[in-house]
């Protein structure tokens, strides 16, 4: 048993979600995600959890909220609007600062373990 306030992702039972890309966002393939998200706070303005998908490509727009993410699978590419790259592997981590807009790619299936913070 975890201390009161601490939370032990092996304790939990996390909500989970399974779907494709909306098909406004989609430009290439049929990626399929699943959020299983473990925490949010009492504030909805915190969250975290595992993220999968499996290969694709789709527009991202980070408006509002910053993440931290940690790789655990896959290959992933994120390419903002400019055209500048960022590509990520298993054991990988980074952050999307909030007003980040470009494209999320996962090149091969991947799951996360994402921090959500909204912002603003």
């Amino acid at each position: 048993m975890s201390a009161k306030g601490v939370l032990n992702f092996r304790e939990t039972d996390p909500e989970v979600e399974n779907g494709p890309v909306s098909a406004e966002k989609l430009i290439s393939g049929n990626p399929q995600q699943q959020t299983e998200n473990i925490y949010t706070s009492k504030s909805e303005k915190f969250f975290t959890g595992y993220w999968s998908s499996t290969k694709g490509k789709w527009h991202v727009n980070y408006d509002g909220e910053e993440e931290f993410c940690h790789l655990l699978e896959g290959e992933v590419e994120l390419v903002d609007e400019e055209g500048r790259a960022s590509r990520f592997k298993a054991g990988d981590r980074f952050t999307i600062s909030a007003g980040f807009k470009g494209t999320w790619e996962t090149i091969k299936d991947c799951r996360k373990l994402y921090v959500i913070a909204l912002v603003g």
